[in-house]
């Protein structure tokens, strides 16, 4: 042990050692800097380093210059879409307006035209599309344009199921939309709305996507202030108010895609439209028979999605409330407590409603119902009548 410790080094005269070179080496730094100062050797020393430097070196002109053009054209191309439709579109809006007649305990009587909603021309000879609870059939409407013109509505044609009404003017040479196809539209895609907002701002354009498609959503409101359930409506962001219903809903190339219907009270950017294909059918019978023909099955019902059907361990399908008394669905033997699940061999899911698959056929045509009753499978057949007819029964 003895032996070990004599040869381990003095701690002493290691440290001594260390300070020693450790101030030697200080010294000859401290020269060194100096002589750097005084012949300024160090000026270009430093910049020759700081030009390689990759956190001082600005960035590419090239780069910077490329993306902000290609910004400014992204930029400038959305908004000379949205300014070309609006050009284009805006003259084919109408604001519909009623006459209020009210009386003020200062000046007395008053008579004034009031905005209610919005409409768009459909066809050049007179004829608007809008919402069948913007109107009614027995009251006095005039439809405003953008350039001031103004017609007596001549007739209300409703179709209440849809929440659709088709105005006639008598007027010729009308500015008119161009229907597109709302079963092509995409979530994410831009869309521009144009309406009479709060029945007092004309021809307002707001702008968005589309938030959703095949959503299904229960109103309120409009004349007697009952509910009402839409499906397959489309969800979009841009901004509806009261007012905006029955405008259109366009996609960038100036195509209606939507008939405006309803906004969400109490949340933002929340508003639904009518897929403009729902309309067309209702718009060519309109224009081959003069009248608003539907075909009507007869019943009331509601949809059992499949979630639904996988929890219940039931069919996916129409589940079937109420039979109109009278309706085709009576006369064929539909029950309540019945659930359709096929028309003419196309199955009832949650993108093809009863009401949508019956919606695409005429009145008059035959049906072949595939129906789930207490857990047996039966086939109906049973002829479109003219909904119109069972309006006003209860």
């Amino acid at each position: 042990m003895l032996e070990n410790q004599d040869q381990m080094p003095n701690k002493r005269q290691f440290k001594f050692q260390i300070d020693l070179n450790a101030l030697l080496v200080a010294i000859i730094l401290f020269v060194f800097g100096f002589y750097l100062i005084k012949s300024q050797a160090y000026v270009g020393w430093w910049q020759k380093l700081s030009s390689l430097s990759i956190f001082n070196r600005p960035p590419s002109a090239s780069y910077s210059s490329a993306n902000k053009s290609f910004y400014d054209q992204r930029v400038v191309r959305e908004e000379s879409a949205v300014i070309d439709l609006v050009d284009r579109v805006s003259p084919a809006v109408v604001s519909i307006v009623t006459k209020e007649v009210g009386f003020d305990p200062f000046s007395g009587p008053y008579s004034q035209d009031a905005g209610i909603g919005t409409g768009f021309i459909i066809d050049s000879k007179g004829l608007i599309l809008t919402n069948s609870h913007v109107v009614d059939a027995n009251s006095d409407y005039t439809i405003v344009l953008l350039d001031k013109r103004s017609f007596e509505v001549k007739k209300v044609n409703l179709d209440r199921v849809n929440d659709l009404a088709i105005l006639e003017v008598d007027a010729k040479d009308l500015p008119a939309v161009e229907l597109g196809d709302s079963d092509s539209i995409k979530v994410g895609q831009s869309v521009v709305a144009i309406g009479n907002a709060l029945g007092r701002f004309s021809n307002t354009v707001t702008t968005g996507v589309v938030s959703g498609i095949a959503r299904q959503v229960t109103a309120s409101g409009g004349f007697g202030g009952q509910s009402k359930t839409f499906e397959n409506v489309i969800q979009t962001d841009a901004a509806l108010n009261l007012g905006n219903s029955g405008g259109p809903l366009l996609n960038l190339a100036g195509q209606v895609i939507g008939i405006n219907v309803a906004t969400t009270a109490g949340a933002d950017n929340i508003g639904f439209a009518i897929p403009v294909n729902v309309a067309k059918p209702v718009i060519a019978d309109f224009q081959r028979l003069g009248k608003i023909s539907r075909p009507f099955i007869g019943v009331e019902y509601v949809m059992i999605t499949a979630d639904m059907a996988n929890l219940k361990r039931l069919p996916e399908g129409a589940f079937v409330q109420r039979v109109v008394k009278g309706s085709p669905a009576e006369k064929a033997g539909l029950k309540a407590g019945d659930i359709i699940t096929n028309i003419d061999g196309q199955a009832l899911n949650e993108e093809n409603s009863l009401s949508s698959l019956t919606q695409a056929k005429r009145v008059g045509d035959k049906v072949t119902l595939t129906i789930d009753r207490s857990g047996a499978e039966k086939t109906l057949t049973l002829t479109l009548d003219e909904a119109e007819k069972y309006m006003d029964l209860p």
